[in-house]
Order: C-alpha cells, then structure tokens, then sequence
C-alpha cells in the first residue's frame, strides 16, 4: 500500500482532515504533514482576533498521522475497498510547547511502540516549518479492519 492510499482509506474528510501527506511509512513509524490554513472552522472562534490551533486539533493531526495512518499501513494485508479500518482512540498524552498560527505547516513524527491484538502506541512529535517542537506526548488507538 502506498502513501496515498493510505490517505484515502483514512475514516476522514474535509473540514475534519488533517493530512496533507506522507513523507516516510514503515514498520516502526511514519511521518507527514499538513498545513493549517488561514479559513479552517476553528480560527473563527479561537481565539478572537488572535486566531491559534486549538491543542485538540493539534492532538487529532497527531492521531490522524501518527496513529491511524501507522494502522493502516499495519494493517494494509486486511484493507480493501470493502474491508475498512475502524478506530478507536483509547489514550492520549500530549505536552505542547509552541502555537501553530493559520498557514503554518506543521510535521509530524511517530515512533511505534507497540501493535499488539489490534493496540497500536506510538511516541508521537510535531515540528513547526523552523524544526522547532510544537509538542510531543504518546498516543493509543485500537484499529481494526471490518
């Protein structure tokens, strides 16, 4: 399975995507980015006249690449166009560091911890444009394909 397929098995679609790509996908990991434009639904209310990525959009972009696409890869000898992936967040950890502001591209980086009966962990990172760490924590899901 190649990157874009992994995106287009993704359980997501505008306004609720947050992947633009994928830049590495392997066994023990993957990375790729997105880029948070200046119209997206959040910016209007957070904060007024300041707008900032809210943490719990920060946290699915994380999820979204360095959870589910990782999942998806793994799981890529069950997936077809009629057996899907279902996901389940199951735990988050995230300590953040730096604001994303609108048009910012971000990055980020998974570690895969473990995947074991279908619990899949990952040390997930967020890098901003300039290498800096816009925050770092650990994420669980379980993923499945039915």
């Amino acid at each position: 399975m190649n990157k874009e397929q992994i995106i287009k098995n993704l359980p997501y679609q505008a306004p609720f995507l947050f992947v633009d790509a994928l830049t590495t996908v392997s066994e023990n990991g993957v990375s790729g980015n997105y880029t948070f434009q200046e119209k997206e639904f959040f910016y209007e209310g957070h904060f007024k006249d300041n707008p900032i990525t809210p943490g719990v959009i920060l946290t699915e972009t994380m999820a979204q690449i360095g959870v589910v696409c990782l999942g998806i890869y793994l799981l890529k000898d069950e997936i077809s166009t009629s057996i899907k992936p279902q996901i389940a967040l199951t735990s988050n950890e995230v300590d953040f560091y730096l604001p994303v502001l609108p048009n910012e591209k971000v990055t980020v980086i998974s570690e895969k911890e473990y995947f074991r009966f279908n619990k899949l962990k990952c040390k997930v990172k967020m890098m901003n444009s300039k290498n800096e760490l816009v925050c770092r924590g650990t994420i669980s899901g379980i993923i499945i394909a039915k």
